[in-house]
């Protein structure tokens, strides 16, 4: 296997990882929202400015972005899921969904696709080749949405902070 099919793996296992800490930022969400008596539905229309799309939407399209990476870059169609998402417990359900199907894809699947070029459904006509379309497209919009649905529930009072977006980390001895 290539060492770039192990990059393609592990910057989209990275990306996996990083939805995975919104879940748990959820999780803190929903006991802020119990522990002052709202419901926590409400956060799922939040945004931080009126032309700004609203929480839903940022978690799904991180979704969509780390779901078309892994299979766009190992060569496959990815799963489709609908937009249907208005309750924290079905948000929680899209997360586990594409983080079961990115874990599905192995590395010598990516290995499959080295010549493969990514055809942009908004870029008619144009292509990309694999690692620019992780560098300049997937990468960047992941954590874009990523960053705004977390900015979205912190600006909503909820207690996170950086280290709930970095999330838990796999310390060595010194």
């Amino acid at each position: 296997m290539a060492d770039a099919e192990l990059g393609f793996h592990s910057a989209i296992a990275q990306c996996a990882r990083s939805l995975e800490n919104l879940e748990a930022c959820l999780q803190k969400a929903e006991r802020y929202a119990h522990d002052r008596k709202f419901d926590v539905g409400v956060l799922m229309s939040g945004r931080l400015a009126p032309d700004m799309q609203p929480f839903v939407y940022q978690v799904q399209s991180a979704c969509d972005y780390v779901k078309h990476a892994a299979g766009w870059l190992a060569g496959e169609a990815p799963p489709k899921h609908a937009d249907t998402e208005t309750t924290v417990g079905e948000i929680r359900e899209r997360i586990s969904k594409t983080v079961a199907y990115v874990s599905s894809v192995s590395p010598a699947r990516y290995d499959r696709a080295a010549a493969q070029k990514i055809a942009l459904p908004w870029a008619p006509g144009k292509v990309i080749g694999r690692e620019d379309y992780l560098l300049q497209v997937a990468i960047p919009n992941i954590y874009f949405h990523l960053a705004m649905a977390y900015a979205i529930l912190r600006h909503n009072g909820v207690d996170i902070g950086k280290m709930d977006f970095l999330g838990p980390m796999n310390f060595v001895e010194a």
